[in-house]
């Protein structure tokens, strides 16, 4: 089993102020709105990669996790519209950039609606879901999207944020995790994803306030 790491490690880069806080959650939030209104995570995740200076080249890669067999769920089939007689395979990967495991995935897809090719690249190759079926040109519906984790505490509109206490922020290893389904331009669904996003891609130079 794929486990997040770097949460923790990165928590000193962000301070522990209100102000800080705040941007995070708006980072974040931003990091959602991105996954929820594109149809390929791993193209939002290299340009969040990018635009935030984490990595270069900010290139996604599909770390496998050896022996992910897992049998598809029945609401897996009931989502992608097969019975128990069509095959459907798993590939649990750790998607990084970098030195940052930004996201671990869980996807479940019908290798019959996809081309041999796309098949032989999935089981021999460490490239994105996303960039395998690109020319696809899928369309992506979100199933759930649970916020894990906030930087910000309960209530915290209704009252003042704390004041900055000593170290940085404690950011957990996991912050969002999202479900989704994948659908060829015919509208055939072909792929049901969870994804589990870590702290790791908060792992960035937070703004300089020094100038205010």
């Amino acid at each position: 089993m794929l486990t997040a790491t770097g949460g923790k490690a990165m928590a000193a880069s962000w301070p522990d102020t209100p102000l800080s806080r705040m941007r995070m959650m708006a980072e974040i939030e931003a990091l959602q709105i991105a996954l929820l209104t594109r149809p390929s995570a791993t193209v939002t995740l290299e340009e969040w990669c990018a635009t935030h200076a984490m990595a270069s080249p900010a290139h996604v890669l599909a770390r496998q996790s050896p022996g992910a067999d897992a049998q598809a769920p029945a609401q897996v089939r009931a989502d992608l519209g097969v019975g128990p007689s069509v095959a459907i395979r798993h590939r649990r990967v750790a998607l990084t950039c970098g030195t940052h495991v930004l996201s671990l995935a869980d996807n479940w897809y019908v290798p019959s609606r996809l081309t041999d090719a796309m098949n032989d690249r999935l089981d021999h190759t460490d490239v994105p879901f996303g960039h395998v079926v690109a020319s696809l040109r899928f369309t992506r519906r979100t199933l759930e999207s649970t916020l894990l984790w906030s930087p910000l505490p309960a209530g915290w509109e209704h009252q003042p944020v704390d004041a900055a206490s000593s170290g940085g922020i404690q950011v957990p290893d996991e912050i969002l995790r999202n479900r989704a389904v994948l659908s060829r331009q015919d509208g055939q669904p072909f792929s049901e994803v969870i994804e589990t996003y870590t702290g790791a891609v908060l792992d960035f130079a937070p703004p300089d306030d020094s100038h205010r």
